[in-house]
């Protein structure tokens, strides 16, 4: 632990001391300079005007103004105090525009109105101020007074609207995905990489008015957004180009307008959007001496695994080299992922690199360099390297970068450790940087530091919905691939991953799509309900839409519940369950056990899939393509497809295809699906392919066409044998359709058509019941028990209702019979007998509760995942704590020790347990912040110990020890020192089911904070 954390800390200090240069583009020493002076200057009357095809000149005494028209909607507005322009970022992040728009200018006396046939810019007199009007006349912003500046900075000031909202200024950590009204942003380097941090910020912000804004400059940027609103740039000269957006898309119109002039979004391979492994497999100090060929033994574990990956970075460390290039990337290739390397040392022997198999650069901030120009010259060096060494695409990440970098690189939020507050803070911080045009936001799975089985698997789940993540190794205690903490985890970990992989038709798509738009795929829910009055509040802040069809509300709590989650106006299904939300509204508590991630699809939803993949190279000629249905309406999406790797889509190798879903709005009636025909070709496009659709009806169809009627199937098994046919479902989601068909030609049109069936949510939604279940449900391996579930009517009475369980292999459930009816609006609890497996492990275990009902005189079924913990038996007599089965574990470094002090990174590694010179047999050794799970059912009274910070560590840490009962604290130490005496401990525990031992670092800094609970022990009856 020492030897991590020592290193870690001198690259901190070694990538902290770049902020010493970092005083501008150029990175000059503030002694060669002159102090700058601090009086505030303010433009004064306009003297001189003259005008040149779209650009203007306004002087105002020595000071001189420049607005130039790039488009309609599109300028720039440059001010001189000196009267001499100046542009440090040259053709760094602004590409070459077409030719400016046709502009005139009339003198109104008060002002000279600068027009294009969509906006007017106001240039007012005396002072020189500026104010921009749509054609109509409505105004779009106004300054509240004149540029001004002072010899170190530039702002401007514009009057703030009654209701105005800003977003923006690129990757705002903790924040960016609801308004920044009334906060204070910046926008500048400081490898602060946790809540609060700003890496890969960008100087643009966009407002709810309808217009966005980007400082051309690469010097630091403060925006408050108060009122007025200051904007500033620490430099003594004004550029800033301007974009105005119009109606309900406005602010994805700005973004377009943004991104028109900085670049578009990169297309990333498909590998690229898969998972991708990062760790040093050369001399690494943290792991012991392995090789780079070593790689090839965990790419093996994630086939082994049955998990995809796309990449894997074999150098990830700093001082981390490599060997056997061509025969890593060779035998990566033959296990279906490409090679990375980090580019720690810069990127002079890319070309080489590439030709032996690199296709992913990871940029490192310690070569960024002094300021963002090196930062982006070094992410477009990168991507074109790669690009002029391969038929490959351009694919880099970066950690800190600038305006332009969405069109070469993934932007990567840093170094973090992983905790429930790091998924917190996380989930607004990407779909916020969306607002700034960049597409590929993300972070490393559960971070690189600390972690735990169940942040890990939460933090996974959620991150499936971003463009692209990896995980990475090397600085953690223990190694991060999604199967290491075992099962349950594994389980988990491996759907979601193949969710993902099953979703790529859908996000590849929205990827081309943002090549286009420049909106990424990631987005905060004021992108898509501009008009809703909470999407820009704190009720949308931890949560998300992937794409226009999926919200998603990460679990960022060590809970089976997820609290408030808002959805905006619409219908929505739970992805799991099937069942249907009218929106706007909040759910306030959501089942949501480990493995389940809160997960809604929004009616009309066409969603494109992969099914049944580990890695898309799996498909072959004859693979099926999916259609998952959610039928509202008349609604389409558009597949669009190439060959997911080389660059022949950017001269037009690529094809698109439409699917048309018409439905009714609400309730009964018939339902068809028009799989279009494909426009385009590329090379491996399939010229036919069978299809399966998944429709989302609850309720059955009479029959099912495609030319002539279906044959009709009658179980899951005939339906996974047959060629084509359909089969309904009423135990899948709330009733699905499940059709095939044989292979079909993709270059003609066809149409499914499913006849006396209903819109999502069945012919009467209302009438659909929902289930819930209470927390804190417990169960004994091979002890018969029951679980609660409860059973709430919707508008319509239920009747011959049954409850049933589905449960793991070797567990035993009865179904409940449900006595009578139960009246709309009105809740049963029902209790279902069940008897977990004699071998379950102790550990949370999801259950589906299944109710079938008839109500409104329809058969239905409504379901609900829910968590049932399976405990051990309670401890009898005198318990040694480290003897007993652990029901959780947390530890800052390694695992917690039995019997031993804080060791390493493996178990049973820590050394005898020593207090004060007294040697333990018995004990548990710790590393602050730990905190250990036991079940003891009521059955104990006390709990004794004798706790401290171990010998070893010679004097140094500062912890505080607690014991927590049943979610109350019983008992806290005061804080202590490795100098202080052994604390005796001894709690009453009269009645607590579950006790909690809880190690706590106190002075922020957690070398040393080796904890021991020695002696512990439980007295029980």
């Amino acid at each position: 632990m020492q030897t991590s954390t020592r290193m870690r800390a001198a690259a901190v200090a070694a990538l902290l001391g770049l902020l010493a240069v970092l005083a501008g583009p150029g990175g000059a020493h503030a002694d060669e300079a002159p102090p700058a002076s601090t009086e505030t200057t303010t433009v004064g009357n306009v003297t001189g005007f003259g005008a040149d095809g779209a650009v203007y000149r306004l002087t105002a005494g020595q000071a001189e103004a420049r607005v130039s028209f790039v488009s309609e909607e599109t300028f720039r507005i440059e001010l001189a105090p000196d009267g001499k322009f100046t542009d440090p970022t040259g053709d760094d992040i602004v590409l070459p525009q077409g030719e400016p728009p046709r502009t005139r200018w009339k003198d109104r006396g008060d002002r000279y109105d600068l027009s294009t046939g969509e906006v007017t810019l106001r240039a007012y007199k005396k002072p020189l101020r500026f104010a921009l009007h749509r054609a109509d006349g409505s105004r779009v912003w106004s300054e509240a007074k004149g540029l001004s500046w002072t010899g170190e900075q530039t702002v401007q000031t514009l009057a703030r609207g009654a209701g105005e909202q800003f977003y923006g200024a690129g990757m705002q950590n903790g924040r960016g995905n609801t308004s920044h009204r009334d906060k204070t942003v910046e926008v500048a380097v400081d490898y602060n990489w946790d809540d609060g941090g700003h890496p890969n910020s960008v100087p643009f912000y966009l407002s709810s008015a309808g217009y966005g804004v980007f400082r051309n400059t690469y010097a630091p940027n403060t925006y408050a957004f108060t009122d007025p609103v200051t904007t500033g740039a620490k430099e003594q000269r004004f550029d800033a180009y301007y974009f105005a957006g119009e109606g309900t898309d406005a602010a994805k119109d700005v973004i377009g307008q943004y991104t028109d002039l900085t670049g578009k979004p990169f297309l990333p391979p498909v590998y690229g959007m898969e998972i991708g492994d990062a760790d040093c497999y050369l001399h690494n100090a943290n792991r012991g001496e392995r090789r780079t060929l070593d790689s090839l033994k965990v790419a093996d574990g994630y086939v082994e695994n049955d998990m995809p990956n796309g990449w894997m970075l074999v150098n990830d460390g700093y001082g981390c080299g490599y060997e056997d290039l061509e025969e890593t990337a060779q035998g990566l290739k033959d296990r279906n992922m490409a090679l990375g390397l980090w580019t720690e040392d810069g990127i002079e022997n890319l070309a080489a690199q590439v030709k032996a198999g690199q296709r992913v650069a990871k940029l490192d901030v310690a070569w960024v360099g002094e300021g963002y120009k090196f930062a982006l010259d070094g992410c477009k060096d990168a991507y074109r390297g790669i690009e002029d060494n391969s038929d490959a695409r351009g694919f880099t990440w970066a950690p800190e970068s600038w305006a332009g970098a969405q069109r070469c690189g993934v932007q990567w939020s840093g170094d973090q450790s992983g905790t429930w507050e790091y998924i917190r803070w996380q989930i607004p911080t990407y779909a916020g940087a969306t607002m700034s045009g960049l597409a590929y936001t993300t972070g490393d799975v559960d971070g690189i530091f600390g972690g735990s089985a169940k942040t890990y698997t939460r933090d996974l789940q959620w991150k499936m919905f971003l463009g692209t993540t990896m995980t990475m190794d090397g600085w953690a205690a223990t190694d991060k691939q999604p199967w290491r903490h075992g099962e349950p985890y594994t389980s988990i970990n491996r759907d979601y991953l193949k969710l993902k992989e099953s979703l790529l038709p859908y996000q590849y798509s929205y990827a081309h799509e943002a090549t286009k738009t420049g909106v990424g795929m990631v987005r905060p829910l004021v992108l898509e309900y501009p008009d809703d009055p909470k999407a820009s509040t704190e009720a949308a802040k931890y949560e998300f839409l992937s794409g226009e069809h999926f919200l998603v509300a990460p679990v960022y709590q060590d809970t089976t519940e997820r609290k408030d989650i808002y959805l905006p106006e619409g219908t929505w299904i739970d992805y799991w369950s099937g069942r249907t939300y009218e929106g706007p509204t909040t759910i306030d508590t959501y089942n949501a056990p480990l493995d389940t991630l809160p997960l809604f699809v929004k009616a009309g939803a066409a969603v494109p899939m992969w099914p049944g993949i580990r890695s898309y190279r799996d498909r072959t000629a004859d693979s099926p393509l999916a259609w998952d249905v959610y039928p509202q309406g008349d609604t389409s999406f558009t597949l669009y497809e190439d060959d997911g790797v080389t660059r022949q889509h950017r001269d037009g190798a690529y094809a698109t295809q439409r699917a048309d879903v018409r439905a009714p709005e609400r309730g009964a009636g018939d339902v068809s699906v028009t799989i279009n025909a494909s426009q385009g070709s590329f090379t491996g496009q399939q010229t036919e392919r069978p299809y399966e659709l998944t429709v989302h009806t609850g309720s059955e169809p009479r029959e099912v066409k495609l030319d002539r009627t279906l044959p009709r199937l009658t179980s899951k098994s005939a339906y996974e044998k047959a060629r084509q046919g359909w089969w309904y479902d009423r135990d899948d989601r709330g009733g699905v359709v499940h059709v095939r068909t044989a292979p079909l030609s993709t270059a003609k049109k066809f149409t499914v058509k499913l006849l006396g069936t209903s819109a999502v949510g069945g012919k009467k939604a209302s009438a659909a019941a929902s289930l819930a279940a209470p927390t804190g449900q417990e169960a004994g391996a091979g002890t018969p028990g029951t679980v609660q579930v409860d059973v709430t009517a919707g508008s319509s009475a239920l009747t011959d209702t049954t409850v049933s369980l589905r449960v793991p292999e070797g567990w035993k459930a009865v179904t409940a019979k449900v006595p009578g009816r139960i009246p709309a609006g009105a809740t049963r609890r029902v209790e279902v007998a069940v008897t977990p497996a004699e071998d379950a492990g102790v550990r949370e275990t999801t259950l589906t509760a299944l109710a079938r009902y008839r109500a409104a005189g329809d058969d239905r079924t409504s379901q609900q995942r829910l968590a049932v913990s399976v405990m051990p038996p309670p401890p009898e007599g005198e318990a040694w704590a480290s003897d007993l089965v652990w029901l959780s574990e947390t530890n800052g470094y390694g695992p917690a020790e039995r019997d031993r002090s804080n060791g390493e990174s493996g178990a049973s590694d820590g050394k005898t347990l020593t207090l004060a010179g007294t040697t333990y047999e018995k004990g548990i050794g710790t590393h602050a912040d730990s905190g250990i799970a036991i079940h003891l059912g009521g059955r104990c009274t006390a709990f004794t110990a004798d706790v401290g910070i171990d010998d070893e560590i010679n004097g140094y840490g500062e912890v505080a020890f607690s014991v927590e009962g049943d979610g109350k604290v019983l008992w806290t130490s005061p804080k202590l020192t490795g100098a202080s005496a052994t604390l005796p401990v001894d709690v009453k525990l009269d009645g607590v089911r579950q006790v909690r031992l809880k190690v706590t670092d106190t002075n922020g800094s957690k070398t040393g904070d080796h904890g021991d609970w020695a002696a512990a022990k439980f007295h029980c009856a």
